[in-house]
């Protein structure tokens, strides 16, 4: 699939293509200024300023998750603008939550010099329609809680899950976990 308005191409990534060097034009950089936290029970903006990014170390297991994914029939999608890997999206291929009929939405990251241009939006959707193709019900998201990243799950439909994957929560605990109906 092209999007030639921003000479944006999305295509499934294969697990053979996956190494440190497909990222080695992608920015993962993240200004925090505020935070979503959750406070006896409502949720509230803090603020938690922090820069998050990518180590080596970061982008090795990156790339194991993302092989992984692929090995076990999972999905991984990129957005290449001028060849150049500038987005990505992942789901896992296990459905899980009983009746919710999750599937995860592991991973949706657009580079640092190419977020607002409508690439997440279309991950989010080229995901979304891989997981309805799997039977799911619904994409599970454990969303980083910057009221930016949140911001942008809202606008796709996203709220809070009915059923939390205890993994996620336990990896992440600030993380917030969302649903989104396929």
């Amino acid at each position: 699939m092209t999007n030639n308005k921003n000479n944006i191409q999305y295509r499934e990534l294969y697990e053979n293509e996956i190494n440190r060097k497909l990222f080695c034009d992608f920015i993962r950089h993240q200004e925090v200024t505020d935070c979503w936290r959750r406070e006896n029970g409502k949720w509230v903006i803090k603020s938690d300023p922090f820069i998050d990014d990518w180590s080596e170390d970061d982008y090795r297991f990156l790339v194991e998750c993302l092989r992984r994914t692929i090995s076990t029939g999972g999905f991984v999608c990129g957005a290449f603008w001028d060849g150049r890997l500038k987005g990505f999206a992942s789901v896992e291929a296990e459905l899980f939550g009983g009746e919710q009929g999750y599937l995860d939405l592991s991973a949706l990251h657009v580079s640092e010099d190419k977020r607002g241009n409508g690439v997440g939006k279309i991950l989010f959707s080229l995901a979304k329609e891989w997981a309805g193709r799997r039977g799911a019900g619904k994409l599970y998201i454990s969303a980083h809680s910057a009221v930016e990243s949140q911001a942008f799950y809202k606008a796709m439909g996203c709220q809070e899950a009915e059923v939390y994957h205890q993994r996620h929560v336990e990896e992440e605990p600030y993380d917030c976990q969302l649903e989104c109906e396929i």
